[in-house]
């Protein structure tokens, strides 16, 4: 016979998460609560048991997962919409609703590929090529091979 973790008194599942329904292994329906998940922001009781999955599942309130500024467990945080977890407003650029950490690993990415692009763009099997003369019926390419 196991005993039955809680917190806050609510029983937790095998990773640590609370169960919403009641569970902790008992059969009978009468025995333990339906507990509806609600936001996690601090002052708001917004139950989301008719929200978008998203929103259950990371337990933010649609409100709230798009709100500048909110205090979750005592600090000003905001909701980043690539981790799907808050962080202290300080990890935020500005009004960015993605923290500097994961904007970083974007931008990196893009300026990767953009670099990619413009090799492939400006080459001709391999080779790089310059545009001399652009007319409206034709285009002389200069081929670098020095």
């Amino acid at each position: 016979m196991s005993a039955e973790r809680r917190v806050a008194g609510f029983p937790l599942g095998k990773r640590g998460k609370p169960l919403y329904g009641g569970g902790g292994g008992s059969s009978s329906s009468s025995s333990s609560p339906v507990i509806v998940p609600r936001c996690q922001v601090e002052g708001c009781h917004v139950a989301l048991a008719n929200a978008k999955d998203y929103h259950r599942r990371h337990k933010v309130c649609e409100m709230h997962s798009k709100a500048p500024k909110v205090v979750v467990l005592g600090l000003e945080q905001r909701f980043c919409q690539q981790c799907s977890r808050f962080h202290v407003v300080s990890e935020f650029e500005e009004s960015k609703r993605s923290c500097k950490r994961r904007l970083a690993g974007h931008n990196e990415r893009r300026r990767k590929s953009s670099q990619d692009h413009s090799v492939t763009r400006n080459s001709i099997h391999g080779m790089p090529i310059t545009i001399l003369s652009l007319s409206y019926k034709s285009f002389v390419i200069k081929s670098l091979l020095y």
